[in-house]
């Protein structure tokens, strides 16, 4: 796990900026506290920060240079099936003079070409400079799990792992993106891929590899296009054997995520998806197992930790548990540092507790495994169970999960940025494509491949990484996710949902964690803006840099700012944190 940064020169004689690497390396330092390495080679220029995990010995530093083979190639994140891969290259005839993951997508780029990624079982982001050829070829994983940002800065193409990294290099056009604004105020903070809130900043699809030709054209594969709705050699199948066949996939999901030179732990919330990894990882063998849960103090009648249930599946399977509570005086001072710590604005305020419990995970173990993803896969949200009958499945979809209509964005923002319903339009054009037919197939399709990538995942990966802290999310094994897609929707969405997956989990772990009230990580204070919380997103909408920037209506802030308790999403979040946040974004961020 690390973090990766390059410059791609698309003019004839013009060298990569290496200072331009050095900066964005600097900026991604938390990423990869271990270690650090430039490479400038022609029109190319890679850097790397290192987070040791697997192979801790040099040979495995990154930018990683095969002079027998003529590749160069920096990499983020971890290969699980790397083992397996290295002993079918072996046979094939290639050497190895590392023990890391790293090696092996150099000489499987060499031996399968870019079709290599199609044998890869992973997170990952990497970019690949074939010396001879000059051609460069950058790519992500299928879920998206590891981030890629782009930029086209003064006739040359940047890459980085995260956003604040590009932005550290300098030259980037950060004028606010439009559309991108009307997705973060209506999709739930949600700016799909290829999109950012800055004008000058990409990021690459996940399930894509992006080649780069020498003479600076470039052509985008989409390279998994998963799959939603029966199948009919599932014809046969009872709801007993979708347990065995879900529980059976996501064991193997588990136990290759315990690929590493370092422990791993987990995060545990107290919740099915958490614990079901607990059991599994202690049902393979596992003792000594590190846990954590996060857990904040009440306000109102919001409950602000989950430690009984935790503490359920922590003495159940025996496990090395720590609790970790955090009160908003701590809260309030590190939110800054969590805002910088984010690659997009995200609204959850789930965030600042991920980041806190992320720091204090980081003293005990480098990695850990995480429940992420489950509810997107599984169907465990609320809104799916209406979409089974639905007959206008865009209409449905928009109704339970956006954040606002189009009316009142016309209400909140400044006229000029109010343009035609993006958000919508998007969520038509992706249930229209081929791969899904109900619209409850079409929304699992669309969460899972979209929202999950730019809210879930990409907060894990920002706040862990944060602090130094690989992440792993099994849920979101490829694998599991294609046999998801099979499992008929009825078994997901039944019973306040995730069906099939908790009846699975009755052979594994406690009854009191899977029957009882749906939980999520919460953070009560940024959901209930009160006190010294309320006085700071009063004092970011009232900045001079606010001010002048405008993209809210005064009116619609003052109505917030009024009574903000009472303006409240479909999905439990605060409306005015969600302007707030954007604001201290762009001003932590110095844009």
């Amino acid at each position: 796990m690390c973090g990766i940064s390059g410059e791609i020169s698309l003019r004839n004689g013009h060298a990569p900026a290496v200072s331009a690497i050095e900066a964005m390396c600097a900026r991604m330092a938390a990423r990869g506290p271990d270690g650090h390495g430039v490479f400038a080679q022609g029109r190319v220029a890679f850097g790397h920060r290192r987070l040791k995990i697997i192979d801790l010995s040099e040979a495995s530093q990154q930018p990683m240079i095969d002079s027998d083979l003529g590749l160069a190639i920096v990499f983020n994140g971890c290969i699980y099936n790397h083992r397996d891969l290295r002993e079918e290259l072996i046979g094939l005839g290639y050497r190895f003079f590392s023990g890391g993951d790293t090696e092996v997508l150099v000489k499987a780029y060499h031996a399968w070409g870019p079709d290599f990624v199609q044998r890869l079982n992973g997170m990952f982001a990497f970019a690949i400079h074939e010396r001879d050829s000059g051609r460069v070829v950058l790519g992500r994983d299928r879920l998206g799990i590891k981030p890629l940002y782009l930029a086209e800065v003064d006739g040359a193409l940047r890459f980085a792992s995260s956003l604040p990294a590009l932005l550290a290099a300098g030259g980037v056009d950060t004028d606010i993106d439009p559309v991108a604004l009307h997705h973060y105020m209506s999709f739930h903070a949600v700016v799909p891929a290829p999109r950012t809130i800055l004008k000058g900043v990409r990021k690459l699809p996940p399930a894509t590899l992006l080649t780069v030709e020498p003479d600076g054209s470039r052509r985008e594969t989409t390279y998994w296009r998963p799959v939603f709705g029966p199948r009919p050699e599932d014809a046969g199948m009872t709801e007993r054997d979708w347990q065995d066949a879900v529980l059976a996939a996501l064991r193997r999901a588990v136990e290759r995520r315990l690929v590493a030179d370092v422990p791993v732990g987990v995060l545990l919330s107290g919740g099915l998806d958490s614990s079901l990894i607990t059991g599994l990882l202690a049902e393979a063998g596992q003792t000594g197992l590190k846990t954590f849960s996060i857990g904040f103090e009440t306000v109102g009648d919001e409950r602000g930790d989950e430690f009984q249930y935790s503490d359920i599946v922590a003495e159940r399977f025996g496990t090395d548990h720590h609790r970790i509570f955090v009160d908003s005086t701590r809260a309030l001072p590190e939110l800054a540092n969590c805002i910088r710590a984010m690659s997009e604005p995200m609204v959850s305020h789930d965030n600042i507790g991920f980041f806190l419990l992320s720091q204090e995970v980081a003293k005990h173990v480098k990695v850990v495994q995480s429940g992420q993803g489950a509810d997107e896969v599984f169907g465990g949200y609320h809104w799916y169970p209406p979409l089974l009958e639905s007959r206008d499945a865009v209409a449905d979809y928009a109704r339970v999960f956006f954040d606002r209509d189009h009316a009142e964005m016309a209400e909140a923002l400044d006229p000029r940025f109010v343009q035609e319903d993006h958000a919508r339009a998007f969520v038509a054009d992706h249930f229209a494509r081929p791969g899904a037919e109900r619209a409850v197939d079409k929304a699992l399709r669309l969460d899972t491949t979209v929202m999950l990538v730019d809210d879930p995942v990409k907060r894990v990966d920002n706040m862990t990484m944060a602090a130094g802290l690989e992440a792993r999310v099994p849920f979101l094994d490829h694998e599991l996710v294609e046999l998801a897609g099979r499992v008929p929707a009825e078994l997901k969405v039944a019973d306040g949902g995730k069906y099939v997956l908790k009846e699975g989990a009755r052979r594994v772990i406690p009854g009191e964690v899977i029957d009882r009230p749906k939980g999520y990580f919460p953070v009560p204070a940024l959901k209930y803006l009160r006190g010294p919380f309320l006085d700071l997103v009063r004092d970011a909408l009232n900045t001079r840099a606010a001010r002048e920037r405008a993209l809210f209506r005064p009116d619609y802030l003052g109505r917030l700012l009024t009574n903000p308790e009472q303006h409240i999403t479909p999905l439990r979040g605060s409306k005015l944190w969600q302007v707030a946040l954007l604001e201290l974004w762009l001003q932590e961020h110095r844009v």
